[in-house]
C-alpha cells in the first residue's frame, strides 16, 4: 500500500480509506456500495439505479433543493453513478468543507424519505433517460451486447431497468432495497486529496452510526453463453458489437487481457484503428475495450460503419482477431504497456481517480493495491501471456449486437465460423 493511503475498518464493518494529497486544495470524497444492477430479480430491474436517483430526493433534515444547494454553495460538485456490480455517490469540495460532503452523503443514505411525490416525478425522470438510451444507437447497442453475452440473468439485464420494470416498481421496493443491502460491511468511504485520515475516521463514526453491519448478498453467479441480437433501424451507420467472454479482477491473465486490449484497440497507433480506419476507410470509430466482474469479463470490440461498409469491415475484424491469437509483437506490446503505465499514473494526479480505485479495490479485493504492485504487474505481461489470453477469448461461442441496418451483416454462423479458423 502506498505510504500515503491508511485504512480503518469501523465497528459496522464501513471501511475508511484516505489518499492523503497534502499539495492540493480539495478533497474527493464518497461512498461506493458493493451493489448493482446484478443483485437485481427480473420483476425490479432498475431498482439500484431508481434509488441512486431517489435519495438526491429529500431526506429526514434535507429538501431535495437543499441538498443539491448545500453543496453547491460551498462551490462543490456532487454525482452518483450506478454501475452491475458497484453503486457509488461522491462529492469534490475544498479541504476545509469535507465535513459537509460527508454530512449530506451520510444523509441521503441513512435517512432518504422517499416522499411519493418526488417519487413518481423520478420515475418520469428515468423513463425519460431510458428513452434517450433507447434512441441512442451507439448507446444501446453495448446494453444489446451484454443482454446477449448473459441473457436471462441479473448481469445481462440494462442497468437503466426498462418502461416495464420501472413503469411497476413501487417506492416501497427500493427503499427495501436500500434497506437490504446499504450496510457498514458492504460500503467504502473513500477520500483523496487534502484530507488527514483520523479526521475522516471520526466524521465517519458520527455520519455513518446508525448503519447497520450486514448486507443481504444476493448474487447469481455469470453464465456467459454467447449469442446475437439484431436491431434493425433505419439510421445513417450501423453499430456493431463483436466479442467474447473475458476474464474476472482475480484472473491471472487479468494484465494481460488489459494491455491485449490496449494493443488491438487502444489508440490510434492499435492494430485496429491502423488497419480498419487509417488503412481502409472503413469507419470513424473502432476501439476494443475490457469489463471485468467478479466472476467472469467481456472483452469487445465496437465499430461504427456506413451500412455499404459492413460486408468488409466484419471479416477485417475478425482477421485482427486471430491475428493477435497468433502473437502481438515487441513493438506492439511495449507501446501498449507505456500506455497502459502512463494512464495509471497520469491519474495518479487525480483526486478523485485515487478516491474511486482505493473505493473500487477495497470491494474488489479487501485491500488497496499499491500503484507500484500494479506497475509490476504491467510489467510482467509478456507475449506467451498475451498471446494465451488471445487464445482464450476465441475458445468460446462469439457474443455479436447490432443496431441500423443490417442488410450487409452476415449470419452470426458466418462469423463463427471466421473466428475458428
Amino acid at each position: 500500500m502506498s505510504s500515503s493511503v491508511r485504512v480503518t475498518t469501523l465497528d459496522n464493518g464501513l471501511k475508511v480509506v484516505t489518499d492523503e494529497m497534502p499539495h492540493v486544495e480539495t478533497v474527493s470524497v464518497g461512498v461506493w456500495v458493493g451493489v448493482g444492477a446484478r443483485n437485481e430479480v427480473p420483476a425490479v430491474n432498475g431498482v439500484a439505479h431508481m434509488l441512486e436517483h431517489m435519495v438526491f430526493k429529500g431526506t429526514e433534515r434535507r429538501s431535495a433543493r437543499q441538498i443539491a444547494e448545500e453543496v453547491e454553495a460551498v462551490g462543490g460538485q456532487m454525482n452518483a453513478y450506478t454501475g452491475r456490480e458497484n453503486t457509488a455517490f461522491y462529492v469534490k469540495v475544498l479541504k476545509q468543507d469535507v465535513g459537509l460532503g460527508v454530512d449530506v452523503i451520510s444523509d441521503i443514505l441513512q435517512n432518504s424519505v422517499f416522499d411519493p411525490e418526488e417519487y413518481e416525478r423520478e420515475r418520469t425522470v428515468v423513463l425519460a433517460e431510458i428513452g434517450q438510451a433507447q434512441d441512442t444507437p451507439d448507446d444501446i447497442v453495448f446494453d444489446h451486447f451484454q443482454l446477449a453475452a448473459y441473457p436471462d440473468q441479473a448481469i445481462g439485464r440494462p442497468v437503466l431497468g426498462t418502461n416495464e420494470s420501472i413503469g411497476a416498481l413501487g417506492r416501497d421496493e427500493v427503499a427495501g432495497y436500500l434497506h437490504r443491502h446499504y450496510a457498514g460491511g458492504n460500503m467504502v468511504l473513500s477520500a483523496a486529496g487534502n484530507i488527514e485520515h483520523d479526521r475522516l475516521v471520526d466524521l465517519a463514526r458520527n455520519a455513518f452510526s446508525g448503519s447497520k453491519a450486514e448486507a443481504e448478498p444476493m448474487v447469481e453467479t455469470a453464465r456467459y453463453e454467447g449469442s446475437e441480437l439484431r436491431d434493425e433501424r433505419d439510421l445513417e451507420q450501423t453499430h456493431i458489437v463483436l466479442g467474447f467472454d473475458g476474464l474476472s479482477y482475480h484472473d491471472p491473465d487479468f494484465y494481460g487481457l488489459s494491455l491485449l486490449s490496449t494493443a488491438l484497440g487502444g489508440g490510434m497507433s492499435s492494430r485496429l484503428f491502423q488497419e480498419v480506419r487509417e488503412k481502409r476507410g472503413l469507419v470513424y470509430s473502432i476501439y476494443s475495450f475490457s469489463a471485468s466482474y467478479q466472476d467472469g469479463g467481456l472483452f469487445g470490440i465496437y465499430a461504427g460503419t456506413n451500412p455499404e461498409d459492413v460486408g468488409e469491415l466484419i471479416p477485417v475484424v475478425c482477421d485482427e482477431m486471430l491475428k493477435a491469437a497468433g502473437g502481438i509483437t515487441d513493438e506492439e506490446m511495449e507501446r501498449a504497456r507505456a500506455q497502459m503505465r502512463a494512464g495509471l499514473l497520469m491519474g495518479m494526479e487525480s483526486t478523485m481517480a485515487r478516491c474511486e480505485q482505493s473505493a473500487h479495490q477495497l470491494l474488489s479485493y479487501g485491500r488497496v493495491v499499491p500503484v507500484d504492485e500494479l506497475v509490476a504487474h504491467i510489467e510482467a505481461v509478456d507475449r506467451p501471456m498475451l498471446q494465451r489470453v488471445a487464445q482464450r477469448l476465441l475458445a468460446k461461442r462469439p457474443t455479436l449486437s447490432a443496431v441500423g441496418p443490417l442488410a450487409g451483416l452476415e449470419s452470426y454462423d458466418n462469423i463463427r465460423d471466421r473466428l475458428a479458423a
